[in-house]
This record gives C-alpha cells, structure tokens and sequence, in this order.
C-alpha cells in the first residue's frame, strides 16, 4: 500500500513504525506536521490509500480524514482518552496498559477501533515504556489495522457500541506540574520515584533546587544514604543524591526552565547543570557490582556467570560523553582481566548508545574542543573493543542505536538485537561525517555498495532488515524485561561452547591479518581529519543542526529523505 505516515516529529515511535511498514513492502513517506502544516495539500500530493498518525498532538482537519482512511496510535487503552495516557499509566502504577488504533474523526481519541494490544507496565521511566512495550504493542496493533483496511471488508469498532467491560481506559486531563509537584517533607522514595519516572524524559518535575528552579529528570532509589529530607547528599557520575522521608534520590539530569523569549534551555547531568552553585558534597562511587544489596544506582555495571562477563550501562538518552566514555572504557579495561572466554557489552533495556553527547557539547565553553574530546573518547573505546582478541566480544542491542552507538556494536564480534530494535546507522542528518572506525566496520559487515546506501540515506531500519544486511548476528524475540535474561542464558551457552577458543584464535589471526593490510590507525586518522574540519569550522551545518536538536526547536518542514520512502531498506522487503 501506498501509506503516508503523519507526526509531530520523526520520534522513536514514528521511526519503528515506518521501519515496520517498509519491511513489509509497503510504498511509506513521512511528513511532519505542525499546527500551520496545510496537510490537505501535503496528503493530495502523495495521495496515500492510507494515513497512519503514530505520534501527533494536532487534530487532523476533516477535510482529510472524511476523504482518506486516518489511523490515530493513541497509546492508551480502549476507552482511553487525553495528551498524557503513558505519564498516566506510570504515574497510577497500573499493571497493564495498552495501544488502540482509531480512525481520525471530530473527536479526540473518541474515533472507531480499529486495532488495540495491551502491554505488561514495569517500573521504568515514562519514555523507556513508551520506547518499549509501548512501542511494541503500538506496532502489533499498527500491523494488523494496516492489514484489516487493506483487506477492504474489515469495519471498525465505534466506541459507544462498547459495553463498559470493554473499555477498560477512561478520559484523563492532561498532567499538570501540579499533579507532578514533589514534597520533599511528606513524600517516601518510592512516590518520589514515581513522579519522577512518570515526567521522563518530558517535561520533567519542576521543583526548586538550591535557590532556583530546576526541572528534575530521571529518578532511581537510594536506600545507603540518608540526610535530612529534601538536602543534597551526595554526587556520583554526574548525578546528585536527594533525602527524601525514608531515603534518597539519585537524579541524574537537571534543566532550567526556559525565559520567555529565548531559546529552549538543555538537558544536562545534574551536576554540570548546577556548577559553581553546587555545594561541596561527597563523590559516593558505586560498586561495579552492587549484588543483591541494597537499592542504589550505577549507570555501569558488571557482573560474571561462570565463562561470561556482563558489562552493563545505561545512559539517559543514550548519549555518551566524553565522561561517560572515559568511565566506560575502564570499566571495560577491567573486565577485560577477568577470566571469561565471552563479554557482553549492553544487554539491558532500553537505548544501547546513541553516540556523542550532543546536549553536553551544547552547553560547553568551546563546543567544537567539546565535540573534538567527545568522538576522541568514543573513538578510544571502539578501539578497546576492536583490538579485544583473547575473547569474544557480543554487543546486546535491548533497545535502539543510532550513529556512533551503532558503530560501538558493530566493533563487537557478534550483534545481538532484540526484535524490536530500531538502527540508524548514520550521522549526516545531523552534518557529521562520523568516525568510531565505521569506515573499517559498516562496509566490512555489510559490503561497501550497502554501507554508503545506509549513510546516505539515513534511514532507520529494523533489528531484521540489519540481519539480513549482515549488521545483526542474533535476533532474541522476547519482551523488553526478558531481554537481560535471555542473553545470559545465550552467552553462557556461548562461552561453554567447544568452538569457541577455536572462533578466538581465528579472531585475532583475522585481526592481524587486516592490520598488516590497512592499520586502524589510518581508518581513524582518515574520519577524524573530516571530523576535525566539520567541528573548527562556525560556517558547518552542524553547529546549526546541533543547537536546533539539543534545544527542540521545531522542524521548519519535513526533511527530504522522508517524503517518498522506499519499499524496505537496502536489500529490499523482507522475504526479498
């Protein structure tokens, strides 16, 4: 089917649906919609057969909706209804949730049904569930709306027919800061905890903190460290610790609120945000295994089951600074003396790594001796992963990646995505070159004419199509919180394997005998020369591009590489 996808922004959720479609053969274009976008015009000149609205906070007009099939993702329940279902459903602490697709009408969410999938609610941050379960029943119902208009004899379910049994959402008012507002002297962890996931990654709890306000973003359990409720306690990789009535807080990102008239404002960790207005506190580390102690927080980990070594990390947004990079290397570096025959790298849920840490760029002094410090530290640790060859190396993908974060995978001896992963193995959308020796991976992965198709087209594509491109080794079809679990039981089963010393050895002996060809030092010199005359010079579009996504400024149109999208990624459609 020819279908144009319409969205407020070409989101996570909006990518895995586009992803989807084309792998189904399906002709998909994209167009992103604002308020003032003349979407009549913009659907007469595609002249889809069908519009699907993943992500959209306006109201289609009824002159497209009455002329056009329009599917809404609204990712609520049946019955749900209002702009703020998923803070609603961590907020609530409810056990399930859902996604219905409704045909477009007069009325918000009030539409026909066309398709609904309910979903397990873990006790995640907001924008994981939605990256996730959400996002993996939105697509279950996506699919099969797509597959029942395309049918042409499926009719839709009003919603008044429903008897209320059916109907287990309900309308809800959009969630204030109000609602989301902590009380420091009243509240326990766990509610704390609560309204914190419930605000992430958007638009946060304002609160006031030292004197100013501050959007809090990001919120984990403290049970090892106590104070007075509502002080600051103490700082650990860049986030702060807050007392709260039976414990603390670890909040990782901090963001001022933006003035009138002026620019949005930038996501930062905590402490960089507060700078000179931080107190002196202690700098509490974390065990690179905790165990099964008491709650605290660590966005590094690693852990061992007999032969295999776990080094975990989770990055707010999955962007990596230079800090972050610096502490993952050594984190690495350690793990590499420990006596396993199998390493994996990742294999949580969520975002495995989205590359440089754009927003820390942003803010810094110099940005381009920022960016120039960050993709150095990136590059550092690629490099650790690539030369690593007295074990093997699996990077497990439990959620997307994109740019260098795709790139840090690709180093690993072995991919392991979950199905639902979303890659977007590029940089040029945001006017970067890139390095992370992509040059010497992507086209050794997946041959030179299909690597330069992904970097120039810079489209996503989904954890299957990457198998097929020869990016991804292993697919684990399994629901994001089995994703940990699974992959344990796979490199076990790996490092216990008689084959591999042999696979080992075969490693290091290809290895060599690709650095006696072309040494890895001149991959990285070749990128980092074209990085190097992209970050010093004002005049590149990357300042630009960058400013305008750190601090969400609103797309002026939709980007030419989605307006009329191929049927499936390179490589062609699945069964292709």
């Amino acid at each position: 089917m020819r279908i144009l996808l319409i969205a407020g922004a070409f989101n996570s959720l909006t990518q895995r649906v586009y992803a989807e479609l084309c792998d189904s053969g399906h002709q998909v274009g994209v167009e992103l919609v604002t308020r003032e976008t003349p979407l009549l015009q913009v659907v007469r000149r595609h002249d889809p057969e069908l519009i699907v609205a993943p992500m959209l906070t306006t109201a289609v007009p009824r002159e497209v909706w009455s002329a056009h099939p329009c599917l809404i993702v609204h990712p609520g329940p049946v019955g749900d209804r209002g702009p703020s279902s998923v803070d609603w459903a961590v907020h609530l602490g409810a056990d399930r949730w859902g996604v219905t697709v409704l045909q477009a009408n007069g009325e918000m969410d009030a539409g026909d049904i066309w398709a609904s999938a309910d979903c397990p609610v873990p006790e995640v941050a907001k924008s994981d569930l939605y990256r996730n379960e959400i996002a993996d029943a939105a697509i279950e119902a996506v699919l099969t709306a797509v597959a029942r208009v395309a049918s042409g004899t499926h009719r839709p379910q009003p919603q008044d027919s429903l008897p209320p049994a059916a109907k287990p959402g309900r309308p809800r008012p959009p969630f204030r800061q109000d609602l989301r507002r902590i009380d420091w002297q009243r509240d326990p962890t766990d509610t704390v905890v609560r309204k914190l996931r419930a605000a992430d990654s958007r638009p946060g709890v304002r609160d006031e903190l030292l004197g100013d306000t501050w959007y809090l973003h990001g919120g984990h359990p403290e049970d090892t460290v106590t104070g007075r409720p509502g002080e600051l306690l103490a700082t650990r990789c860049g986030a702060v610790c807050r007392a709260t009535t039976d414990g603390a807080v670890w909040i990782p990102e901090l963001r001022p609120p933006r003035r009138a008239g002026e620019p949005g404002t930038v996501k930062l960790p905590a402490t960089l945000a507060l700078g000179d207005r931080l107190p002196p506190l202690p700098e509490v580390p974390a065990p690179l295994d905790p165990g099964a102690g008491p709650r605290t927080w660590s966005d590094i980990r690693y852990r061992e089951d007999g032969p295999a070594g776990f080094l975990e990390f989770a990055f707010p947004g999955g962007a990596m600074s230079t800090d972050h990079c610096r502490r993952l290397l050594a984190a690495y570096r350690h793990a590499c003396t420990r006596p396993t025959s199998v390493l994996v790298l990742g294999g949580h849920r969520d975002f495995f790594s989205n590359g440089i840490h754009l927003n820390v760029i942003e803010a810094a002094p110099d940005p381009a001796e920022e960016s120039w410090a960050n993709i150095n530290a990136m590059d550092d640790l690629v490099h650790a992963v690539l030369t690593t060859t007295d074990r093997l190396v699996v990077a497990a993908l439990g959620g997307n990646a994109a740019a260098g974060g795709v790139m840090l995978a690709l180093a690993a001896d072995e991919v392991w995505c979950r199905a639902a992963v979303v890659l977007n193995p590029h940089y040029r959308l945001m006017g970067l070159y890139g390095s992370e020796y992509w040059t010497y991976t992507l086209p050794g992965r997946a041959g030179p004419e299909v690597a330069a198709q992904l970097t120039e087209r810079a489209l996503p594509v989904t954890a299957a199509a990457g198998q097929r491109l020869g990016l991804v080794d292993r697919i684990v079809d399994c629901d994001p919180q089995e994703f940990r679990a699974q992959t344990a039981r796979l490199a076990v089963r790996l490092a216990s394997s008689a084959a591999t010393q042999a696979r080992v050895a075969t490693k290091k002996a290809e290895r060599e005998a690709d650095e006696a060809d072309r040494p890895l030092a001149a991959y990285r010199e070749y990128e980092l020369a074209r990085m190097h005359r992209i970050f010093f010079d004002p005049d590149q579009p990357y300042h630009a591009l960058r400013r305008a996504f750190v601090r969400k400024e609103p797309a002026a149109g939709t980007p030419a590489h989605l307006t009329v999208g191929p049927a499936g990624p390179p490589g062609g459609p699945a069964g292709a």
